[in-house]
């Protein structure tokens, strides 16, 4: 069963109730340690758009820097573990599990993250964190093929990164 109901780590807030303030305006930390363990999934994605001859050279393994999406992955998967150390306020949270799944059409890859926990608050901002870093990783090793002849990136671009689904489930 699904809760969308609001929660004191600021989940569904109403936007009047800014949980990671103070009554004098002084930012904090969201303590969650009243709250019940739940299992919680989120899932994000989003695409890299790159040149149809950058995109055939990744499906063919023909990057010089390497195996493009093996090494995504490990980004991805990374980023998701350290999502607490670059986003303030955000908690560390057992990370039971990350599913990457990349799909490669005509003019751009695209990398859904799954992420699972069980805990105290969600996992949105790691699965998005996934998705923005390997994708990250996608350009930094492509990029000699994507720049032009000034040294630019006309063509390449991150777009559409978003939650598809969150999910939380009281044990």
């Amino acid at each position: 069963m699904t809760d969308d109901s609001p929660s004191a780590d600021g989940e569904d807030a109403d936007t009047g109730d800014l949980t990671h303030t103070t009554d004098d305006g002084d930012v904090q930390m969201v303590d969650v340690g009243d709250k019940p363990d739940s299992e919680r999934r989120a899932v994000a994605a989003g695409e890299i758009r790159l040149q149809e001859t950058t995109v055939e050279a990744i499906h063919e393994n023909e990057i010089g820097k390497g195996d493009v999406l093996a090494t995504a992955r490990i980004g991805a998967i990374q980023a998701v573990k350290h999502t607490w150390e670059t986003i303030p306020m955000c908690h560390q949270i057992p990370i039971t599990n990350v599913d990457t799944e990349f799909s490669i059409a005509e003019n751009r890859v695209e990398l859904a993250v799954a992420v699972e926990t069980t805990g105290k608050t969600g996992c949105e901002m790691e699965a998005l964190e996934g998705v923005t870093t390997g994708l990250n990783v996608v350009w930094d090793m492509v990029k000699a093929v994507e720049k032009d002849e000034s040294g630019q990136y006309p063509e390449t671009g991150i777009e559409n990164v978003r939650v598809l689904e969150k999910e939380k489930h009281r044990g």
